[in-house]
């Protein structure tokens, strides 16, 4: 039987290779937004596996747009070369599409790197004042951001545009707006955390508008032969929040925007969500929204079994998996799956004889 897995996603003109993606994984370990060795060791090996989308992480489009001082951005000229240089070499040994997610950290920004505890940074760390729909802290002992006004929603859109651009010049395949995860976009979603008055809050459809504003802005400056994405929440998992009802009605205004998939994911809000968890518990989540809305959706969540993964796909679950912790476990999956599920798969040259099932080909470079 032909696996559904491994079988080509077109999203507009870009056609993915099968139907596995490596989901944006923040690394920390960016200098001043731009990335260096340990990302093209991270990024290379991972696009050396072949799956048919490798997203780089959640990726700020100013600095204090970032989580961390050592979360990459794209909003200098240095971040753009540092940029060009490891997507060159991904794409000098592997056929995967690259994209990017852009991402405006909003309230959880200017904090330390979870190892060092992820706590706010110090005035000595280079500490910021975040920005956010409206003065509510992430934590009570954290800064309390500042109310976005209206010249500050025009300097962060405009901000998405200009990092925008730079994706093209980068030749990237693909651009995902993260409106998840308890950042920005997600804060001015989520009435948990927009408490406004104005017509950026007071009802659903003033606490899209903002996020639509910024996605309709990164559609109208990336080539249209290209797709746009969005990284949503399909819950906060809080009483009284952002929920599946609205994620719904979230997803169509996107699709009406010329939004190409939406990548379903949940939580991140705030630190008392009570999250059900479980292999696949999100994919559920996906395949509601992808029958309700008529949309591609990417599937993400405890994914780690190929037959897992190829259920999911083949019983129209969601169109595509996204692997995250999984596969920065294994770097292999992605062989380890087609071996597993009879799939033909095209390996680097000078490893073609390690496939256990003596099927591959060697490695063309585009």
């Amino acid at each position: 039987m032909t696996s559904r897995l491994f079988s080509p996603l077109a999203l507009r003109d870009t056609v993915l290779q099968n139907r596995i993606v490596v989901a944006p994984m923040c690394q920390y370990s960016a200098v001043g937004g731009s990335i260096g060795d340990w990302h093209l060791m991270h990024l290379g090996h991972l696009a050396l596996a072949g799956p048919g989308l490798l997203i780089i992480e959640a990726t700020g489009v100013e600095p204090q747009g970032r989580i961390t001082p050592d979360c990459t951005g794209l909003y200098s000229d240095h971040n753009e070369a540092s940029f060009a240089r490891v997507i060159e070499y991904c794409r000098s040994i592997s056929n995967s599409r690259l994209g990017i997610q852009l991402s405006h950290a909003g309230r959880k920004g200017s904090t330390t790197a979870p190892w060092l505890g992820g706590g706010p940074l110090t005035e000595a760390q280079g500490a910021w004042l975040p920005d956010a729909p409206s003065g509510i802290p992430y934590l009570p002992h954290w800064d309390t951001p500042t109310a976005l006004d209206k010249t500050g929603l025009h300097r962060i859109r405009d901000a998405f545009v200009q990092a925008t651009r730079r994706a093209v010049r980068l030749d990237l395949d693909l651009i995902e707006i993260h409106a998840a995860h308890g950042y920005l976009l997600h804060q001015f979603l989520s009435p948990l955390t927009n408490q406004r008055d104005d017509e950026y809050g007071a009802d659903l459809q003033g606490r899209m508008r903002f996020p639509l504003e910024v996605f309709e802005a990164v559609r109208e400056v990336f080539p249209s032969e290209r797709p746009v994405t969005a990284r949503i929440t399909a819950t906060d998992w809080i009483d009284g929040g952002w929920d599946m009802p609205q994620a719904l009605e979230f997803t169509k205004a996107l699709k009406s925007k010329g939004c190409d998939l939406v990548h379903v994911t949940s939580g991140g809000l705030r630190q008392d969500q009570e999250i059900d968890v479980g292999p696949g518990y999100q994919t559920e989540f996906a395949s509601v929204l992808r029958r309700e809305a008529g949309i591609p959706v990417m599937a993400v969540g405890q994914i780690t079994q190929p037959a897992q993964a190829e259920s999911i796909v083949k019983t129209g679950q969601a169109d595509c998996v996204a692997l995250a912790r999984g596969i920065l476990w294994d770097p292999r999956w992605v062989w380890k799956a087609a071996v597993e599920l009879n799939a033909e798969i095209e390996l680097p040259a000078p490893y073609a004889r390690c496939n256990p099932a003596l099927q591959a080909t060697p490695f063309v470079k585009r």
